[in-house]
């Protein structure tokens, strides 16, 4: 895979990632932290006293258009206020928890999966994405180390698509799994051979001799000089290519080595070890390679959910595990009937899935140490744990660099939120226990076959609504203190505008959910943190005031006698922190101002993400699922984003010169502060040459009329095949088709999906009482 975007100047150079472990925060830091958050409260506080009730009760004689504008002023940023509060706060419980964590020694895991069942499905939903990314993936996945794994690609592309590059990638794809097999077969056999006769041997008990731990050591040894193999064969076109080369496969190698090294170590000093270690270093040995992997592709069959979104796609293949099936071609298409003779499709059931994004990859002790946290006692109620994604380094262009950095900064803070109890499941990884998946789902009936809906996709950010119906369910959701996964950012404006477009819709739309558990947690007598609350209401709405806000404050002429130093000091904390931030990640610490910019430039795609929410919660229906474009050129920028950057460059300088002209330099500063980072913003982050284009190609597109293809109606129809349409849908819909979902779904119930053995007859026999009739 080699990207036609070329390295840009102030890109960022090929470096290695952060180190998974976090760096244990300073006393000085956290000290530093606490004082950051009570100047900002206070500064605030001066201001409303100062600047407001001054105005109020010491001047007197105020016009009732300056108490507008002074209402208006203090709630707006009293809202900004709030979320630099809440990035704060977040920040300093990230920091505590550097102070607390500690990594649990391999050995204490290994004894303890010796002795465990568990197993994982890694499921990993793909639309049209680009197959030498998605094997990436599928790699990282199947070299982790654990017992049993099973990684299971969902395509969700369509089966006969018309377009030639499409039905290639799809091809490409749909040979991946067995690919990835094939690139492990030589050590999964040879290793299980290894595994097979330590447990052989193990039976007997006793102690290894130095000479079997000579022998092992040399398989150890073995395994790493394949895995080094791999990782100089790897290429190493794109910054995600080279790491999985350097942190999947070389260092795994070096894992493995030094642990061969310790062996032979430990032989040359004369140690007989148990045999019972041995065996779990076997097992550690022979599990790494181990993977079972496997394609499904829902659009296959006519009676799973056809919706185009990651939920509906990852809810058919969870609704179909623990059964067997055989497939049945109808007049609708192939459709799956359980059976438990000579069947066509086996899903087994695990109790641990693990949702990954076609464009992440884990690091090697993911599933493992994950797994681990899961069984340790008193966390029996985490639903979803996680890492939260970090940034590949070494970006090509000036808008992935910043917008990794803001994607480093985010799991900064979700590792803050859950020091609150405030976690949101992050969609790109996740580990889930299937109980609280099977403890939300909710069953409906369209067209009489059953749908199950564990994610619900009501919105386009189907995690965080999740969350929210996990919490109402008693179940916790927690972040893992360290970084174990990565995944791609966009490397052009365009394709980075659709995906922070989703991002903010949908936020609006979860918060009466919210307030609905609120509610009852209240009636039940149980708390609910303040932290907690005011963290996630933040994660949810801050979306949308803060661009409600920024856009008010850069176009409303509010009066001069509102501003006051008192503000400047209540965000400069926010600032300061942040900087320090981005300079402990490895940027910049002048990458705060590039940051400022390019959320104003990104402000019209927040905006018409927050309208969308809006306008989906008076029409009560869904809206497509936009997906981030995964192309090698470069992606279109809608013109209006553009155009609206471009506005608000100008009219911040229109609004620069009127406040030098009437000697408000307040408000010039302010203006001219906007002015230079969001132009800065437009020629760095959209370019001049680009952003010329996309407007071009916006208006082109605006004024060609699409050729519409005629329908074919009823009268259009063959009549050649009625007899079957007769016998399958019956005579009185003849030819018709099923709907299947609609945007509103039926009613539908909620739990344990066992409850439907107690519907109507008419439901509960629908799926099967369909006539097979043969094409």
């Amino acid at each position: 895979m080699t990207s036609r975007l070329r390295r840009q100047w102030g890109a960022e150079r090929p470096r290695p990632p952060l180190s998974a472990e976090p760096t244990a925060a300073s006393t000085a830091q956290t000290w530093m932290g606490g004082l950051a958050m009570t100047v900002t409260v206070v500064a605030f506080l001066v201001y409303l006293r100062r600047t407001v009730f001054a105005q109020f009760v010491d001047a007197g004689g105020i016009d009732s258009s300056f108490v507008v504008q002074t209402i208006a002023y203090v709630v707006l940023m009293g809202l900004l206020t709030f979320s630099a509060l809440m990035y704060l706060l977040a920040r300093q419980g990230a920091l505590h928890r550097s102070r607390r964590h500690l990594r649990v020694p391999r050995a204490e895991i290994d004894a303890h999966l010796a002795e465990s069942a568990s197993a994982i499905t890694v499921l990993v939903p793909s639309y049209r994405e680009d197959p030498d990314v998605v094997r990436m993936t599928l790699l990282s996945a199947a070299l982790q180390e654990f017992p049993s794994i099973r990684v299971v690609l969902l395509l969700d592309d369509p089966p006969q698509p018309a377009d030639d590059d499409a039905a290639a990638s799809l091809v490409a794809c749909r040979a991946l799994a067995a690919e990835v097999a094939d690139y492990l077969r030589e050590p999964r056999e040879r290793l299980s051979c290894v595994l097979d006769a330590h447990e052989l041997r193990g039976f007997s008990g006793g102690a290894g001799s130095p000479d079997d731990l000579r022998a092992l050591a040399a398989e150890f040894a073995w395994a790493a000089d394949w895995l080094q193999t791999r990782a100089a064969e790897h290429p190493r076109s794109t910054m995600q290519e080279a790491f999985v080369a350097d942190e999947v496969l070389a260092a795994l190698g070096d894992d493995l080595r030094r642990t061969g090294d310790a062996l032979a170590a430990a032989a040359g000093s004369g140690v007989e070890m148990s045999w019972e270690r041995l065996c779990q270093l076997a097992r550690r040995l022979a599990w790494t390679f181990q993977a079972d992997l496997a394609t499904f592709e829902r659009k296959r069959y006519a009676e799973l959910p056809p919706e185009a979104n990651k939920a509906m796609n990852l809810n058919a293949y969870l609704s179909l595990m623990g059964g067997s099936y055989r497939e049945v071609v109808t007049r609708s298409g192939v459709v799956l009937r359980p059976t438990e003779d000579s069947p066509d499709l086996v899903v087994p059931a695990t109790p641990l899935v693990l949702t990954l994004d076609a464009d992440s990859v884990l690091l090697r002790e993911y599933c493992l140490r994950l797994a681990y946290h899961l069984d340790l006692p008193g966390n029996e109620r985490i639903a979803v744990i996680q890492t939260p994604y970090s940034a590949f380094r070494g970006a090509i262009t000036r808008v992935e660099r910043i917008a990794g950095a803001t994607t480093d900064l985010q799991h900064q803070l979700h590792q803050g939120m859950t020091y609150y109890d405030a976690t949101f499941w992050v969609g790109a990884n996740a580990l889930i226990r299937r109980e609280a998946l099977d403890d939300i789902v909710e069953v409906t009936y369209v067209d009489g076959v059953e749908e199950r809906r564990y994610i619900q996709d009501r919105t386009v950010i189907e995690d965080t609504e999740s969350s929210i119906d996990l919490v109402a369910r008693g179940w916790t959701l927690y972040n893992y203190g360290e970084r174990l996964s990565y995944s791609a950012t966009p490397p052009d404006f365009g394709s980075l505008a659709v995906q922070r477009g989703r991002w903010s819709n949908g936020g609006l739309l979860i918060i009466p959910a919210y307030w609905r558990y609120l509610r009852s947690m209240r009636r039940d007598r149980r708390k609910v943190g303040l932290a907690s609350i005011a963290l996630r209401v933040n994660y949810m709405a801050s979306v949308a005031w803060a661009s409600v806000g920024l856009v008010a404050l850069l176009v409303l002429p509010f009066n001069s006698r509102l501003l006051s130093p008192a503000l400047v000091a209540a965000a400069l904390p926010y600032f300061i922190a942040m900087s320090s931030d981005l300079h402990r990640m490895g940027y910049k610490r002048t990458d705060v101002f590039r940051i400022y910019g390019f959320n104003l430039v990104l402000l019209p795609v927040n905006l018409a993400g927050v309208l969308k929410s809006l306008q989906q919660a008076a029409a009560k229906s869904k809206i497509p699922f936009a997906r981030t474009p995964k192309i090698r050129d470069r992606t279109a920028t809608p013109a209006l984003f553009v155009l609206s950057a471009v506005l608000i460059a100008a009219f911040s300088f229109w609004v620069l010169q009127r406040d030098v002209l009437e000697r408000n330099w307040g408000n010039a500063a302010f203006a001219a502060f906007n002015a230079l980072l969001t132009t800065y913003a437009i020629v760095a982050f959209l370019g001049v040459r680009n952003a010329v284009q996309d407007v071009l190609h916006g208006a082109a597109t605006w004024i060609r009329v699409p050729r519409v293809e005629r329908a074919v109606t009823d009268e259009t129809r063959s009549t050649a095949d009625d007899w079957e349409d007769v016998l399958y849908y019956g005579p009185t819909s003849t030819g018709d088709r099923p709907r299947r979902a609609s945007s509103t779904p039926p009613m539908s119930r909620r739990g344990d999906t066992r409850s439907r053995h107690r519907g109507t007859a008419e439901h509960s026999t629908a799926r099967g009482s369909r006539e097979e009739v043969s094409r």
